[in-house]
């Protein structure tokens, strides 16, 4: 055989070895390279049906100014999981969370997260964002709230007046925001004035300007809704130096898979641990509407805050302030 010949047997060889070899190797991980594809962003775009499901409950605010959209988005296309979400407020969304409908829960009403986190339905509390709840109306501003720093005067000026106010009434963390500031403001809202929309925060803004009437927002559904309103803002919160009372932090807790075993305690984590990440918090500090920012990362911080693990009653000895909880007997020094 000439060595030209011979050559061309001998990458012919080569090349059968090759195949050879890589079948050899493909056939005894198959499983592995099945999972791999199945993982991947383009598996989860084409097969949707098929990926891994993460039942989620949330706000109407994180669903509405459509910032769940681009992190939910995001996390199908890193883990190849697709999330399920029931938009309502966070009293139904902890409810379905204590009925065991969901695997975890994005909420924002602390002695509610707190009373779940007591009766051991959730666990793994973290902190998230936060943004504020502002008072808006119309222009006209016929109760003259504009610019006041109180949010609880503000609400016994509307009161005064018997302006119209839209209240959403359907026990979200907005809802037992505005019924605490009523509280401290001393009164019962009641008569004609006052109306319960039981509805979403979107829903209630586009009811509130359709009656051109006072409502308690946060300040990300206002902000996504703003250009199809004829509402201002008239009290601000603390993002722009306003009530401190109008502070609103986001939360995401797992449900407890001792309670309900069937649940997605792996994929509730993942999800926590993604919405916790430097990515998941740059995606938070990045969206905007209109050029605003509406949400604010919370979750890494410089020093941490234990308290946001386990129920303030239990472990939070000592509030933001660093002052005792009235009521609470401190632990003895040393």
């Amino acid at each position: 055989m000439k060595p030209k010949q011979l050559g061309l047997v001998f990458v012919v060889f080569l090349l059968m070895l090759s195949l050879g070899c890589t079948a050899k190797g493909g056939g005894a991980a198959p499983e592995a390279a099945a999972k791999e594809a199945a993982q991947s962003p383009q598996a989860a775009e084409k097969n949707p049906e098929e990926m891994p499901k993460l039942v989620l409950a949330t706000t109407t605010s994180t669903y509405n100014s459509g910032l769940l959209e681009v992190l939910n988005t995001e996390f199908q296309k890193k883990y190849g999981v697709l999330v399920e979400v029931h938009a309502v407020g966070t009293g139904a969304a902890l409810r379905m969370g204590k009925d065991g409908e969901v695997d975890v829960v994005l909420v924002h009403a602390r002695s509610k997260e707190d009373k779940f986190l007591e009766e051991g339905y959730g666990i793994n509390r973290r902190n998230v964002m936060y943004n504020d709840f502002v008072i808006v109306g119309p222009k006209s501003d016929p109760a003259g709230i504009r610019g006041m720093k109180s949010a609880a005067e503000a609400f016994a000026k509307i009161a005064q007046a018997k302006a119209k106010f839209l209240s959403r009434g359907d026990n979200s963390g907005t809802h037992t925001k505005e019924l605490s500031i009523w509280k401290l403001a001393g009164i019962t809202p009641s008569g004609e004035w006052y109306e319960q929309t039981g509805q979403g925060m979107g829903k209630t803004l586009t009811i509130a300007n359709e009656k051109q009437g006072y409502t308690l927002t946060d300040r990300g559904t206002y902000l996504a809704y703003k250009g199809k309103l004829d509402l201002e803002i008239l009290v601000e919160g603390p993002v722009k130096g306003g009530d401190p009372l109008l502070a609103n932090p986001y939360a995401v807790i797992a449900v407890n898979p001792k309670k309900y075993p069937e649940r997605n305690y792996e994929l509730a984590m993942l999800y926590i641990g993604f919405l916790t990440s430097p990515e998941g918090q740059k995606l938070i500090a990045e969206f905007k509407k209109n050029g605003e920012q509406l949400f604010y990362p919370d979750a890494l911080v410089d020093r941490e805050n234990y308290n946001q693990y386990l129920p303030v009653t239990i472990h939070g000895l000592y509030n933001e302030q660093g002052e005792p909880y009235t009521g609470v007997t401190l632990p003895p020094k040393g």
